[in-house]
């Protein structure tokens, strides 16, 4: 029998993808993946999609449900591309993520490294402090706002996140309204027309503040005053209103220049002890007492004692080489984007940091350069995008020679690719620590510690 779409079969929920998805076999063992199923589930399905050595179904019904299933408090969930395992309970969902990075580390590196259990977040909802709200109208000319759905640009609308503080939702309800009332235009990606983009929101866990950026493909808003009163009148600890605009056809979400409207272009935010300042184009991890728990972890690993000098590859605004520079000698941070070095500089003044500075630079050349003038670095952290690290970059850490290397990475895949080349190359993982920054999602952050081999 051959599989065709449209087809219904009855299967059992055995394992569980990377993206979160379900796996079943038919009778003649070829995988079907299945959205909202659980390990555990007997499930009648519909088959959608059918490619050569696989398959993708959608659950018609459950026949028998897993033990881990619980019922699901989301009216838009599987629509929009955020969670994926908000259907089964949160224990669950950490011992897939474990397994997950467990099963990189054996089928990519093939390297037997300690890792730890998975640290987990207290709280698995609320946690962000960051939201990304695309915008679009509908046949009726009425303002949407919510989130992409997954893997497209269709928006799919709502008026709350599960995973945001309460103070989003209020925030989306006002700039919505400011919308409607002044009629303002929204933009279409296919004819690049149309001047709200996204709304951009951000929010101090420990201080509180709040900053609202209205991402547009022009310099102005209509009535801006009118936005400003909103806000203020309805969120308590505004603290910015930006405009930041990006005329470019790009899924990049936001542009270089940002101009405030109300306060300042950023906010400022305590972590691990010091202030950071955050703007519209600065990263700052998203879950702040995870992240929290993963530096402190990166801070023991890096094993500081005060004479060391320490390079932070991809700094970022400088939120992790920060938190040690007080138990090194000296400490480089590199990063690419403009704004977040500025950000870094500004941070090491406004925590009197005084033993840190900050390059403006691709982190392979930056390293290539380093190594070049003999920076001799004790310990290199390092916390690349989702791609990982280059192989040249890697090297280029082997030539500076530091004792340890510490590598925060938001993806087992690559880290376990390069965590192979690390091996080949004179350093070995010697322990790995999972942490669950994105609850609900399926993505799993890591943290570990790298030795320099003597032979």
């Amino acid at each position: 029998m051959t599989i065709k779409k449209n087809d219904r079969l009855i299967i059992d929920i055995t394992g569980t993808t990377s993206e979160g998805y379900g796996v079943g076999k038919s009778d003649e063992g070829i995988a079907i993946f299945v959205p909202n199923s659980a390990v555990g589930d007997r499930v009648d399905v519909l088959i959608v999609k059918v490619l050569k050595r696989y398959c993708f179904g959608k659950v018609m019904e459950i026949i028998k449900p897993s033990e881990y299933r619980q019922e699901v408090d989301c009216k838009v969930f599987l629509k929009c591309g955020g969670c994926c395992y908000r259907h089964i309970t949160y224990d669950a969902e950490l011992k897939i993520k474990e397994q997950k990075v467990k099963d990189a580390i054996a089928r990519i590196a093939g390297l037997n490294v300690k890792i730890n259990p998975i640290v987990g977040a207290d709280l698995p909802d609320n946690y962000r402090n960051k939201a990304q709200f695309p915008l679009a109208k509908n046949k009726d000319g009425n303002v949407e706002m919510g989130f992409y759905g997954f893997h497209s640009h269709r928006v799919v609308d709502t008026d709350t996140c599960l995973l945001q503080p309460i103070i989003f939702d209020k925030v989306m309800a006002v700039v919505k309204d400011y919308l409607q009332t002044t009629n303002e235009t929204i933009y279409d990606e296919t004819t690049h027309k149309g001047l709200v983009r996204h709304l951009y929101v951000r929010y101090g866990e420990k201080t509180g503040e709040v900053m609202v950026c209205l991402v547009i493909n022009g310099d102005k808003l209509k009535d801006e005053t009118l936005l400003v009163n909103s806000l203020k009148e309805n969120i308590p600890n505004l603290k910015s209103v930006v405009v930041n605009s990006n005329k470019e056809k790009t899924n990049v979400i936001t542009g270089t220049k940002n101009r405030a409207i109300y306060g300042d272009t950023y906010i400022i935010d305590n972590l691990c002890g010091l202030n950071f300042r955050i703007s519209p184009n600065s990263f700052y991890q998203v879950n702040h007492s995870q992240a929290e728990k993963l530096y402190n972890k990166a801070k023991e690993y890096a094993n500081l004692t005060g004479e060391e000098n320490l390079i932070d590859l991809y700094c970022g605004t400088g939120t992790i080489g920060l938190t040690m520079a007080n138990e090194c000698k000296s400490l480089i941070g590199v990063e690419i984007v403009p704004q977040a070095i500025k950000d870094a500089k500004l941070n090491a003044k406004l925590n009197n940091i005084k033993n840190a500075q900050f390059i403006c630079g691709d982190a392979t050349k930056c390293g290539e350069k380093l190594k070049n003038d003999n920076i001799s670095p004790d310990v290199v952290v390092v916390d690349p995008p989702r791609k990982g690290l280059t192989e040249d970059l890697i090297l280029s850490i082997k030539a500076m020679s530091p004792k340890r290397v510490v590598y925060v990475s938001c993806d087992p895949g690559t880290l376990a690719r390069d965590l192979k080349f690390f091996a080949d190359n004179d350093y070995s993982p010697v322990e790995l620590t999972p942490f669950d920054l994105f609850p609900r999602t399926s993505h799993v952050e890591n943290v570990v510690l790298l030795t320099k081999v003597h032979k």
